[in-house]
Formats: C-alpha cells, sequence, structure tokens
C-alpha cells in the first residue's frame, strides 16, 4: 500500500492531482486521477488521504516498477502536467512489504528525481546482537542523511552499513540519528541516546548544512565552520569517555554551497583527517568538485538519493571494524587513565600536558623566573614531540595582572610567543579552540582570524589566531552590531588597564570605541561599570582645514567624518553661522560654484568656505554638477546628522579648531556652541600660532600657540608623526584618551531623528 505526498504552491481554487500507469492510479487517464488534498497547517504539503494499492498493469512491461506524475488541477476545469517532455516519476514495487503502507515524499512539483524517497510507517526493529566475544555495537548519531532520508525506505549509507557488519562480522549498528539535527542538538541529545547503548564504537555524522552555512551571511560563514568543528571534538571526547571508540562521518556536499562554501567545506575535511580520528572520506564519492552533488546522486540540495547514499556507503573502508575487543579496551584504558603527561622538568620547573582535552600546564616551584622562547630548543622539542599542542592560542585559566595570559602554538607544535614564568606560579593553558563549543562561550563573531567570545555578560575574549594586528572599531559594522549582545557597559583588561585601546565601550548600539588585538593574542574584558559612571569625550573638529583630522587619523582617534573634517574654512564666522543654521545650507547647489583653475567647489553664502574633495576624476564639473551635487548631498546630510548626534549622546565635548582666529569671531563662535550644547559641558581649543594673550579670560576656551599645517604634514612623514605626538600630550593633558574617546558610529540609528 502506498500513500503519495508532494509539495506544491497552489491559487485559490487549484488542486493537484496524481495519475499513472496502474489502474490504481488511473491508467494514465486524467479523468481517473487520484485527488491529493492539503490543510491550512500543513501547506504547501499535499497528500492522498487514503492508502493506494499499486499492481503492475498488465499492459505495463515492468513489473519491477509503477510510474506516474502529478497534475494542477485549475478552477475552470482545466488540468496541466507537471512535465510534459522528459522521464516520469517512478517508484519499485517491493513485494517484502506489500502488509506495509509506505509514504511516497515526491519532494516539489515540477521537480522530477531520477531515484525515488519512500519510508515505511512503522518504527525500525533492531537486529538482536549475537553476544559472541568480538562482536560489536555500533551507535550511528547524526542527522537526516544519517537516518537515511531521501533513500528508498531509508535504506541510506547507514542501512547498508549495518547489513553488510551483520552479515560480514556479527555486529550491530543501531541508528539514533534525528532529522533537522545540528551540532549542539547533538551534544545535548548524546548522553541520553548514546550512553545507554553502551556502544563499542560511535559513528558521527553531521553535516555543515544543518549549521547553517549555506544560507547564513558572508562574514557569519567562519564562525559556522569553527562552531562546527569544535563541536564535533566534543563530541569526539563523550566518546571516548564512554569507552567508545569515535569514528567521524565527513563532511558532504550541498546544493547550495558557493565557491567559498566549498572552500570552507574542504578546509574542515582537511583538519578532520588531522585529528587523530578516522574519518569516513565522502567527498570522494559525491562531490562534483564544486560542493555540489555528482549529477544523479541527490534528491534535493541537502540530501543524497539513494544513488548518492550507496555511494556513500562504498566509501566507507570495512577494515575500520576489524577491531578486537581486547584492542577497544587498552584503547578505553589509555584514555581514562591520568589525563596528565609529563613532558618537561628542570629543578622546580614542570610542564605537563593533557593531550586529550588540548591543555598545558606549567609549574614554577623555583625561586627564579623562567622565558619559555622559540630559542628554548631543550622545551620546544620536548613539546614538539609529546605535548600534542595543537596550532592557534592557548589561554590561562587564571594569570596574574602584567602577565601574558596567553601564547601562540606554530604548526609544527612548537610554542612562538615570548612567555615569562614568574617564581611559584601553578598556571593552566587551554586551546582557545575549546572555547568556540557552545556551552564553553557564546560565539559572537569569527572570520578565520579573530574570534570574539562572550564568556558570560560580564566577560568576553577577542582572540586574534593571525599574524596582524586587528583593528577593532565602531566602523566595522558586523563587529559593532556582534557587540549588541553583550550588556552595554564598560568593559576593560583586567591584567593590562593602563594599555591604550583595551577599553570597550558597549551601548545598545553595539561597540562605541576602538580596541586593538595583538598579533597572535587573547584578550580578555572584564565588565567594569556602567557608560553612564564615566564621562565620555567627543572630538569635533571645527576647520580650518583638516589638520586635526590628520593627527586623529595618525592617533587612530578618528571615526567617520563631521561636516568640518574635509573642508577649508578661513573664516570662523561661517563656521559659527554653519552651525546656528544647522548646516542647512552646507551643500545647497544655489551656493556652490565650481572653480576650474583652483579645482575647488566654493560656497557664496559662507564665502570662506571651500570644498577640495568632492569632485572625482569620472564627473564633469564644467559641464554637469548634478553628480557632484548629489554627492554632496548624501555625504554631508549623513556628517550633518553625526555631528547632531554626538551632541546629544557624548558626555562632554572637546571642538577643536586649527588657523588664525579673532577674539571677536571666537566670543561668537562659543556663544553659539553654548546654545547647541544646551547645558552639556565643552571647551573649544584652539591651535593656531598666535599669542595666547588674545584669548585670555574667554571661558571655555583654550588656546595652544602650535602651528599643524596639513600641506606640510603630507609631504613630510616625520612632520605628520611629530605634530599628532603633541597633539596627543595636549589631549592627554585634558584627560582625553582612548578610555573615555566618544565614537560615534557610522551609520546613525533610525530611530535617532536629528534635531
Amino acid at each position: 500500500m502506498y500513500r503519495f505526498q508532494i509539495i506544491a504552491y497552489t491559487q485559490t481554487g487549484e488542486s493537484i492531482g496524481l495519475v499513472g500507469s496502474t489502474p490504481g492510479l488511473g491508467l494514465w487517464d486524467i479523468t481517473r486521477c487520484v485527488h491529493l488534498r492539503t490543510s491550512a497547517d500543513r501547506y504547501p504539503l499535499w497528500w492522498t488521504d487514503r492508502e493506494i494499492d499499486i499492481q503492475p498493469s498488465l499492459e505495463s512491461a515492468d513489473c519491477q516498477k509503477v510510474e506516474y506524475k502529478y497534475i494542477r488541477l485549475y478552477s475552470n476545469g482545466s488540468k496541466r502536467w507537471e512535465s510534459v517532455l522528459g522521464s516520469n516519476r517512478w517508484v519499485p514495487l517491493d513485494p517484502e512489504n506489500l502488509s506495509s503502507t509506505i509514504v511516497v515524499d515526491d519532494g516539489a512539483f515540477g521537480y522530477l528525481q531520477p531515484y525515488p524517497f519512500g519510508y515505511i510507517e512503522k518504527p525500525t526493529v533492531k537486529m538482536p546482537l549475537d553476544k559472541g566475544s568480538e562482536k560489536l555495537k555500533i551507535v550511528v548519531i547524526g542527522s537526516s542523511v544519517a537516518l537515511g532520508h531521501k533513500a528508498w525506505l531509508l535504506k541510506g549509507w547507514a542501512w547498508l552499513l549495518g547489513q553488510t557488519l551483520q552479515e560480514k562480522y556479527g555486529h550491530q549498528l543501531v541508528n539514533v540519528s534525528e532529522v533537522g539535527a545540528n551540532i549542539s542538538r547533538t551534544i545535548a541529545r548524546f548522553e541520553s541516546v548514546v550512553t545507554p547503548e553502551q556502544p563499542d564504537v560511535v559513528i558521527i555524522a553531521l553535516s555543515l548544512g544543518n549549521e547553517g552555512l549555506a544560507y547564513c551571511l558572508p562574514h557569519q560563514r567562519r564562525a559556522v565552520q569553527r562552531r562546527f568543528e569544535s563541536g564535533l571534538q566534543q563530541l569526539v571526547k563523550m566518546t571516548r569517555d564512554i569507552g567508545a571508540r569515535p569514528i567521524l562521518g565527513g563532511v558532504y556536499p550541498n546544493g547550495d554551497y558557493e565557491s567559498e562554501h566549498y572552500w570552507l567545506l574542504r578546509d574542515t575535511h582537511n583538519r578532520m583527517l588531522n585529528w587523530g580520528v578516522s574519518v569516513l572520506d565522502w567527498l570522494a564519492a559525491v562531490d562534483n568538485g564544486q560542493g555540489h552533488w555528482k549529477v544523479g546522486t541527490f534528491f534535493d540540495p541537502a540530501h543524497p538519493n539513494t544513488v548518492g547514499h550507496r555511494l556513500m556507503y562504498q566509501a566507507i573502508a570495512l577494515h575500520l571494524f576489524e577491531i578486537n575487543k581486547n584492542e577497544l579496551a587498552k584503547e578505553k584504558q589509555r584514555y581514562q587513565q591520568p589525563n596528565e603527561v609529563p613532558i618537561f622538568d628542570n629543578e622546580g620547573f614542570h610542564v605537563w600536558a593533557c593531550i586529550e582535552e588540548k591543555r598545558l600546564r606549567i609549574i614554577n616551584r623555583s625561586q627564579y623566573s623562567y622565558t619559555i622562547a622559540p630559542y628554548w630548543q631543550e622545551l620546544q622539542t620536548a613539546l614538539q614531540s609529546q605535548a600534542g599542542l595543537i596550532p592557534g592560542i592557548y589561554i590561562a585559566k587564571s594569570a596574574q595582572q602584567g602577565m601574558l595570559p596567553f601564547f601562540a602554538v606554530q604548526e609544527d607544535g612548537a610554542i612562538a610567543t615570548i612567555l615569562e614564568i614568574p617564581p611559584g606560579v601553578d598556571l593552566e593553558y587551554s586551546a582557545a579552540f575549546n572555547l568556540f563549543w557552545s556551552n564553553n562561550s557564546k560565539l559572537l563573531f569569527y572570520d578565520g582570524h579573530l574570534g570574539i567570545l562572550q564568556a558570560d555578560d560580564h566577560h568576553l575574549w577577542v582572540i586574534n589566531e593571525s599574524d596582524n594586528e586587528y583593528n577593532i572599531q565602531p566602523m566595522w559594522q558586523e563587529v559593532r552590531l556582534a557587540l549588541k549582545a553583550m550588556p552595554s557597559g564598560v568593559y576593560e583588561d583586567p591584567l593590562h588597564p593602563d594599555i591604550p585601546f583595551r577599553t570597550m565601550m558597549i551601548s545598545n548600539d553595539g561597540l562605541e570605541s576602538r580596541v586593538k588585538a595583538p598579533p597572535k593574542s587573547a584578550v580578555f574584558f572584564q565588565y567594569k561599570c556602567k557608560l553612564s559612571d564615566i564621562s565620555r569625550v567627543a572630538i569635533l573638529p571645527l576647520g580650518d582645514r583638516c589638520a586635526v583630522r590628520m593627527m586623529l587619523y595618525k592617533m587612530e582617534y578618528d571615526g567617520p567624518a563631521f561636516p568640518f573634517d574635509l573642508t577649508r574654512t578661513t573664516n570662523i564666522g561661517d563656521v559659527a553661522d554653519a552651525i546656528e543654521n544647522g548646516f542647512d545650507d552646507m551643500w545647497n547647489p544655489a551656493f556652490l560654484h565650481y572653480s576650474p583653475d583652483a579645482g575647488r567647489i566654493y560656497h557664496s553664502k559662507w564665502s570662506g568656505l571651500s570644498f577640495a574633495h568632492e569632485v572625482e576624476e569620472t564627473d564633469d564639473p564644467t559641464g554637469d554638477m548634478s553628480t557632484v551635487y548629489e554627492r554632496m548631498r548624501l555625504r554631508y546630510t549623513a556628517r550633518s546628522e553625526r555631528f547632531w548626534y554626538v551632541l546629544q549622546n557624548c558626555d562632554q565635548v572637546l571642538f577643536v579648531r586649527t588657523g588664525i582666529s579673532d577674539r571677536g569671531g571666537v566670543i561668537d563662535l562659543v556663544n553659539k556652541l553654548e546654545k547647541q550644547c544646551h547645558g552639556k559641558p565643552f571647551q573649544l581649543l584652539l591651535l593656531s600660532p598666535q599669542s595666547n594673550h588674545e584669548f585670555l579670560d574667554l571661558p571655555n576656551v583654550l588656546h595652544y600657540n602650535v602651528e599643524f599645517n596639513p600641506d606640510r604634514m603630507y609631504d613630510d612623514l616625520g612632520h605628520w608623526m611629530y605634530c599628532t605626538e603633541v597633539m596627543r600630550q595636549i589631549l592627554e593633558s585634558l584627560g582625553v584618551s582612548s578610555k573615555n574617546l566618544f565614537w560615534c558610529p557610522p551609520k546613525i540609528p533610525k530611530e535617532w531623528k536629528t534635531r
């Protein structure tokens, strides 16, 4: 008996029918078709609501299968075949299951499969295990492919393997896989479904597809890969903890993978081969060389069909299951012995390793400090030959303030970091790889090199596995948004609180400060206080040229541009007037004109205002300025919004103006700034080659007799760096540093409205 079902999207009044080569299916007579039904809760699934007894037609030359197709039935009585040309759908006639009901799942309307999928509506009966001394119990835990989905009667690779192992060795295979299972779900199920079986061997067969690799955002793909790999290693450990031998099902294709997905698939495959665990290599069997299934081997993007399952089964090396019970017992004993293995001993300085858990313990009972460095050849040789360190970052479980809480391991297993080990310490280092398992932390961001992981609501790790420093800042949108997962507040590196760029300010909109992660490092951040407990200072340049922005750039205090950052404003009165009027006419085409001789755009309302960076090579400024005007509208609207956003959201403001200024103009500017600040503390920092006496006794005004000429800075990098250091000292004297600098997001939150 058979029941059929298919996914079909229909319009109101339409329905789906089924017609085929047997009397029960209408003998290809559309008027005698079997009608399918659907329901609101199951649509777009359509199914036959009765069991169909299918017998081969006497007119058919093939008694081994029945052919059929679906048809679309319109409300006006017309009908349309799902496929006029090409092959028909078909199901095999199975005399062994005449008393059972076979559910035939045909996928999607219009997409004919080369091989059908159906399953019997009854639980699978486990094969009894012959109690012979050499007989093994093998448990398969995985997802729908491991369960046999899309193979006829669920006789997929695992079922075929079970049959062979029973016939060849007398082994029993128990399949506890689950449709849709991913790494975290499988880890959660392991103790309840695998451990009670008391297996000798566990086959762990999961896919990157069920982790969401094909459909996640591009910047999330590496994180998906890392979670998958760390989860697999956790399952390997769990298997060994119950005294069983792990075997990993290899990765396999997906019809929705693109080139980067395929690179990640191969990358994971190659790493799995180096884990010291047997791997069932399925890529060679079913991969078409681009991360997709070979032609004729798949039912849908995520699943092989019966042919694909058979190819996966045939790729399994049966010698993996020629296991002696005594061999397993010795293996179990080896993994259940004390974890720590002595690696190095030198007069009170001891190094121990736990290879299985990827840990290293360093004890210094001497009265001397020891320095672990690449040139300590004796120690490095011992580590390489005995410790089993994996490439990457190792993190200290607890470290004293001022100590380096990590070290980096090279591909050859040697420690690449210079590490000072003071007297009287007992340090335990674990591979940062372990943190990527979901039970140890929540992975917020990973790009293959930089990982940001939330340990809990008050702690997070920033791990840099690359050879280059990472500059993490709010303009990096993916990182900024990822950190919205952390509670709002100020986070600092408790081991190195005085190092610049080790303060992480997080608001409801995500990251608000710049943070640096050195090469091959791990930086730990701990919640310190609420954002409201510190006074965040915003730096807003007010011209006269781009010198301030240039110096802030070298100090790495720069962020997205503000209105005066890339302009020339020779008249301080123009600055005051533009701010008072909300910048409304700053990019108004009625006041803008281009000078071919100067190569600049001048402003007729504010005669001291001009622009040198708005005309691009592809523009025609003498013939058509419309493109330039539109570009300026977009740029300066955003810059203006940032200006007002900063004034509203920072705690205090430092306005900075270079160039010659007059006392009256400064007084006018301060008065207008005071109105815009609405009682918020602010200072106007004047940087110009003038006497300080001209600005004495002006409230909120600070003047330094210095000259910062951007032209000279551009021509002479040494001078640029000298000016930057002078500027840094001025800001430090005012109490402004990376610990309290207010950073404006590049895109103002939608909910915030301009004034």
